[in-house]
């Protein structure tokens, strides 16, 4: 599966970490392309760029709630555009594959974008199967319960790979992609 996940996020968020503290004082340019592998919202990340230093990774999330709970349609196509919708490992059988890319055709033809789902509480076997699932009833919703459905999702996608980011021994926030 790629992208639409990251790992469970660690039981306490508050305490101090090296990713954070090279977040904070990395260069604005930095610290926003850091975010923006996070969200694909350039608002969204200069907004949170902007509001360093936080004085620990609870901070730092509530903040990017907040900015996620603020972007205007423009600013969620936008990190929608970023985004790759999940798919399956290249050894799924060919059966599965069909399935799933009906599945998001359909979708995308019916909302106008990707589906993206937040993976975070389930185990790597059972994605494939969430994400058929999630598909499937979604695509029940109007486009109105759907576009607060894709915010949230957003929004959890986000927590979780900002979680990754900063807690990450092997990567450095500061460093652009």
């Amino acid at each position: 599966m790629p992208v639409q996940n990251s790992r469970p996020a660690p039981a306490r968020v508050s305490a101090p970490s090296r990713g954070l503290d090279r977040f904070n004082t990395a260069s604005p340019a930095a610290a926003e392309a850091a975010l923006l592998g996070c969200c694909g919202s350039r608002r969204w990340a200069q907004r949170l760029a902007a509001h360093r230093p936080y004085p620990d990774l609870g901070a730092l999330l509530a903040a990017a709630d907040e900015a996620g709970y603020d972007m205007a349609p423009a600013d969620l196509a936008e990190a929608l555009a970023a985004e790759d919708s999940p798919g399956l490992h290249h050894a799924a059988p060919p059966s599965a594959h069909l399935a799933l890319s009906a599945a998001h055709a359909a979708y995308e033809c019916r909302f106008g974008h990707v589906f993206v789902i937040c993976l975070d509480a389930f185990l790597p076997p059972e994605h494939p199967d969430q994400v058929l699932a999630g598909i499937r009833a979604r695509l029940g919703h109007e486009l109105d319960e759907e576009r607060v459905v894709t915010a949230d999702e957003m929004r959890r996608l986000a927590r979780g790979r900002i979680i990754e980011l900063m807690t990450d021994t092997d990567k450095d926030p500061a460093d652009t992609p």
